[in-house]
């Protein structure tokens, strides 16, 4: 079955970078809901027709080229790319739209980014050595729920995220650092995931380093 969404959300991304416009500039330029747009970008919800049009005119494109898959060469789709912020914190009730400290930006594929979304952080501190140094960068895509052994950006009693890895067992969680001289493995009961609160902002799913 065809994945209409996800061929909108890669030609929607296409023509962003292609046209050097934004998510905010399409909220602005054709007083778009913000929420709904983003639904569009990463590839969860369908527009209504009469959106496919009014984007298509923005483009100054056909409508089948929101809507129908396109054969693009490798080097081409390499050459596209959707930007996203390196943030320098994350903190509880601050939506990571919503966050100021921006510290630079970086590029990820139209395809991953029709996955979900996503935002990069600035990792802080060795307890991730030898995986994850001080001053790299991580890419994130959002959910609150991860599978045992993935690296989460998890956030506990509202102070800064941390960048750890999860282990579910019974009655809670673990989170590891890498380094154990650094960081000891903590365990949050059930009831203190509640109370503190402890929370899962997104999955790491790439790490970036500059030499």
């Amino acid at each position: 079955m065809t994945d209409f969404k996800r061929i909108f959300a890669k030609n929607l991304n296409a023509q962003l970078v292609k046209h050097n416009k934004t998510q905010s500039d399409l909220v602005n330029d054709l007083d778009l809901n913000k929420s709904t747009v983003s639904t569009w970008i990463n590839g969860t919800k369908m527009p209504r027709m009469n959106k496919v049009e009014q984007l298509a005119l923005y483009f100054g494109i056909e409508k089948s080229d929101l809507l129908e898959e396109k054969n693009i060469s490798s080097s081409m789709e390499q050459s596209r790319a959707v930007r996203i912020p390196v943030l320098g914190r994350v903190v509880a009730g601050i939506p990571i739209d919503a966050i100021q400290e921006v510290l630079d930006y970086e590029e990820i594929t139209p395809e991953l980014a029709a996955t979900g979304e996503f935002f990069a952080l600035k990792v802080k501190g060795d307890s991730m050595l030898p995986k994850l140094e001080d001053g790299d960068i991580v890419i994130v895509k959002k959910q609150e729920d991860v599978e045992t052994g993935d690296v989460a950006i998890v956030l506990v009693n509202g102070n800064d995220a941390t960048i750890k890895q999860v282990k579910k067992v019974q009655g809670g969680i673990m989170l590891f650092g890498f380094n154990t001289d650094v960081y000891e493995p903590h365990f949050y009961s059930d009831q203190q995931i509640q109370l503190l609160p402890v929370s899962i902002l997104g999955k790491v799913v790439e790490s970036r380093r500059t030499w």
